[in-house]
């Protein structure tokens, strides 16, 4: 919640993240060596985030492929609307780390009305590479009606002033929100990607103790998506970005120790396993049609590498409805198919 001007009405960051102080700036050079490649460690501090832990390898294994980036992120608040002291002092400290090569990138997360020319300069001259915006919609009525204080024009000129001083682009989206529907928010991603963005979040709006839009359940002024309807949403937004070329970071919400245990939330679509219903129900829309062929009663089903989770299905749903067609179902991995292309061999 630090720095942000506003108290949307769906917005509890220190329920959202699971925590209510920032981290003190001499802890942030501890956290950061905590993270690091050959010290594999979980850990949940503050709001500071490290990307790129898929690079954490066992010593003396050889890697095949070149390691991602490590990121250090500043996410939770609102960045750029800290005192400029502030933002000094924990930019100043990731500069050792860009100059020695452990660290590749900064990322931050901000608002859409708390970037300027200003701004954008002094986080030039400390190298952050990624700007994320809590853009949330596009569309003006559900901006007002969820308390953001700004209207699309703001994220729009924002947005174009990020790409065009040459930071990377990242948008973040809540789908649900009082005033959406479907047809707004695949409007919202069509101009994330008319706006340059390079990452983006999907989230589905919940009902977080405490927030306005507790109240306005509670009133019944506030319906939040059903699981089944954010899964849908989410679907049929998620190909605008795929087909752009936009790499997807996150789908759903950040599950903090409150969301799992269910004490922040009053209701919605949270679910742990969110993006996993998600890409079961786009790869069952896709094996759904596989016809039977008379005399083959089994199938072998090759997807690319890193899909057969989500071909299998979330508690083996898609494996489970083609069982209903076929004796024998089997999955196997295809390092050369790519993205949800696949391939069926029948027996």
């Amino acid at each position: 919640m630090q720095a942000c001007p506003f108290q949307c009405i769906f917005c509890d960051q220190n329920k959202i993240t699971g925590h209510e102080n920032i981290p003190e700036v001499e802890d942030i050079v501890r956290i950061i060596s905590d993270y690091l490649p050959g010290d594999v460690k979980t850990h949940g501090h503050g709001n500071v985030e490290t990307h790129g832990r898929a690079s954490l390898r066992a010593p003396g294994r050889a890697s095949l492929q070149t390691p991602p980036p490590v990121e250090v992120g500043f996410f939770g608040g609102t960045f750029t609307g800290l005192p400029l002291p502030i933002q000094e002092a924990y930019l100043s400290l990731i500069q050792p780390y860009l100059d020695d090569g452990r660290v590749q990138a900064i990322r931050l997360s901000t608002r859409p009305d708390f970037i300027d020319d200003e701004k954008l300069a002094f986080l030039k001259k400390f190298r952050v590479s990624t700007i994320e915006l809590g853009a949330q919609s596009m569309d003006d009525e559900v901006l007002k009606r969820s308390g953001r204080g700004h209207k699309s024009s703001v994220t729009a000129m924002a947005a174009r002033k990020i790409v065009e001083t040459g930071f990377r682009l990242g948008l973040q989206m809540m789908i649900g929100l009082p005033g959406d529907t479907l047809e707004k928010s695949l409007e919202t991603a069509r101009k994330f990607v008319c706006l340059g963005a390079a990452d983006v979040r999907i989230y589905p709006a919940v009902v977080i103790k405490g927030t306005a839009m507790e109240i306005l359940f509670r009133k019944g002024k506030y319906a939040p998506l059903s699981l089944e309807e954010a899964v849908r949403w989410t679907k049929t937004i998620l190909p605008i970005f795929e087909n752009a070329g936009v790499n997807v970071i996150r789908v759903g919400l950040h599950p903090s120790e409150g969301l799992l245990s269910g004490e922040d939330i009053v209701t919605g679509p949270f679910h742990v396993s969110f993006k996993e219903l998600v890409l079961t129900e786009l790869w069952g829309d896709l094996l759904n049609q596989i016809s039977v062929i008379p005399d083959k009663n089994q199938i072998i089903i090759s997807v690319p590498k890193g899909q057969i989770n989500y071909a299998v299905g979330y508690v083996k749903k898609n494996k489970q409805l083609l069982g209903q067609k076929f004796e024998k179902v089997k999955f196997r991995e295809d390092k050369n198919l790519q993205n949800r292309q696949f391939h069926v061999d029948f027996c």
